[in-house]
C-alpha cells in the first residue's frame, strides 16, 4: 500500500510485519472496545483487578513502531520525512530491546495472574474452613442441646405440674427447658459465667438458690464446699438438677421464702429472674430476702443489662419476662426494701473483636484534632453499643 496514502499499521502505530504486528493490531483493537464500551469495562461492576488486568493488556506490548506526525507549516513538511528515515535507520537498534521488554512484559502478566489465582483458591480455602468451623459449632450445641433434653426427659417422672410459678407469664412456653437451653446457654456455658460469683459466698452459708434452673450455680456450690441447696418453679429443671445430685426443691420463689424461718440463710442468689417478676412480686422478694438473711447476710440478683442494646435481643427473646430493670431502679428498690448496702456489678462484656476500632488518620499534626475528637467519640459509641450485657446488685443485709 503506498506509504503517503497512510495505512491502519501507520495510523495506529503499530507495525503489521510479522506475528508481532498482528498481536499489536490486536491490542489496538481490544483498545477501541475498550474506549468505546465504558460501562462494560469501567463501570460500576467492574472490578479494580479486572480493570488493572484490561489497562495491562493494553500496554504490554511495546513497540518502536509509532507514527510520525506531520506538523503543520514548511518546517514540518520538511522534517517529515527526515523523521520517518531516522526511524527506520534506528528501528534495527531499538527494537530488540522492544522485544525483550514484551516478554518481560508478558512474563510478568503471567506470574501476576498466577498470583491471583492462588490468592483466590487461598480466600476459597479460608471460606471453606471458616463455614466449616461455624457449622461445627452449630452442630456441637446441637449437640449438647439434645443430650440435656434426652436427660431432662430421663430424669423427669409424672405427676408433678409443669410449673408453679405464680407470675401469668410463667407458662407461656409449653417447653421451657428447651427455650432455656437454645436461648441462654448449655449447662456447662452458665457453670463458666456464674463462677466469678462463688467467691463472694465462701462464709455465706447456707446458700439458696431462687429459680436456680439446671443447678449450674448449685453445682460450683458444692466443688467449693459451701451449704447450698435450690428451688426452681420449672419441673424440668428441677428434675435436671436433681440428677446431677443437687438439693433442689420444685416451688415458688415466694412462697418458699415465705415459708423460711427469719435469719435463717448466710446467702441469696438469683440468676436472670428478677426481670421475670412483675413489680409486686419483685418488691416482695427484696423485702423477705432482708428477712430471711441473718445480720449482713449477702443478696445476690444477675439480671439483663437494659443500657446494652445487644442485651435487649435476648431480653425480647423470652416473653415470660415481665421488664426491664436499669441498674440504678434495682439497687433502689434493694435500699428501698431494707438492705444496707448496695453495689452494683456489670459482667459479661461483648468479645473485643465486635467493638468499632479507631479510623486511622493521616500523621500530621494538623490532624491532631480530630484524631482525639474521633478516637473520644469511637470509645464513647463503644460504652454504649457493646455495654455490659448483664449485671448483678450485691446488697448486704442490715449487721
Amino acid at each position: 500500500m503506498p506509504e503517503e496514502n497512510g495505512d491502519f499499521g501507520e495510523r495506529a502505530g503499530i507495525s503489521l510485519t510479522g506475528e508481532r504486528g498482528v498481536a499489536a493490531v490486536f491490542a489496538r483493537l481490544q483498545e477501541e472496545i475498550r474506549k468505546s464500551s465504558p460501562s462494560r469495562l469501567d463501570g460500576p461492576s467492574a472490578s479494580p483487578r479486572s480493570a488493572a488486568r484490561e489497562e495491562a493488556e493494553r500496554v504490554w506490548p511495546v513497540t518502536f513502531d509509532h507514527p510520525v506526525v506531520r506538523r503543520p507549516g514548511p518546517k514540518g513538511a520538511l522534517l517529515h520525512p527526515v523523521k520517518r528515515t531516522l526511524r527506520r535507520l534506528i528501528r534495527w537498534y531499538v527494537e530488540p530491546f522492544a522485544v525483550d521488554q514484551r516478554g518481560f512484559n508478558e512474563s510478568a502478566l503471567k506470574l501476576v495472574d498466577g498470583l491471583h489465582e492462588r490468592i483466590d483458591g487461598v480466600r476459597q480455602s479460608l471460606a471453606a474452613l471458616q463455614g466449616e468451623a461455624q457449622e461445627r459449632e452449630r452442630l456441637e450445641r446441637l449437640v449438647h442441646e439434645t443430650e440435656e433434653r434426652l436427660l431432662r426427659l430421663e430424669r423427669r417422672g409424672g405427676g408433678s405440674a409443669g410449673t408453679v410459678a405464680a407470675q401469668p407469664r410463667a407458662a407461656a412456653v409449653p417447653d421451657y427447658f428447651r427455650f432455656e437451653t437454645r436461648m441462654r446457654g448449655s449447662f456447662a456455658e452458665i457453670r463458666e459465667r456464674q463462677r466469678p460469683y462463688v467467691p463472694e459466698f465462701v462464709d455465706a452459708a447456707p446458700v439458696l438458690d431462687l429459680g436456680c434452673g439446671r443447678g449450674e450455680f448449685l453445682a460450683l456450690l458444692r466443688e467449693a464446699g459451701i451449704e447450698s441447696r435450690g428451688v426452681d418453679a420449672d419441673a424440668d429443671m428441677v428434675a435436671f438438677a436433681r440428677g446431677e445430685g443437687l438439693e433442689v426443691a420444685q416451688a415458688d420463689a415466694l412462697a418458699h421464702l415465705e415459708a423460711l424461718k427469719d435469719d435463717s440463710l448466710g446467702g441469696i442468689f438469683a440468676a436472670q429472674l428478677v426481670e421475670h417478676l412483675p413489680p409486686p412480686s419483685l418488691l416482695r422478694l427484696l423485702e423477705l430476702a432482708v428477712q430471711k438473711l441473718r445480720p449482713g447476710g449477702l443478696f445476690v440478683a444477675e439480671t439483663i443489662n437494659p443500657l446494652s442494646p445487644l442485651s435487649l435481643r435476648h431480653y425480647f427473646a423470652d416473653f415470660t419476662h415481665a421488664q426491664p430493670l436499669v441498674p440504678e431502679t434495682l439497687a433502689l428498690l434493694a435500699q428501698q426494701a431494707g438492705f444496707a448496702s448496695v453495689d452494683v456489678r456489670y459482667l459479661n462484656e461483648p468479645p473485643a473483636g465486635e467493638r468499632l476500632t479507631p479510623v486511622e488518620l493521616p500523621d500530621d499534626p494538623a490532624f491532631a484534632a480530630a484524631r482525639e475528637a474521633l478516637g473520644e467519640n469511637v470509645e464513647r459509641l463503644n460504652k454504649v453499643l457493646f455495654a455490659p450485657l448483664d449485671y448483678a446488685i450485691l446488697a448486704r443485709a442490715p449487721a
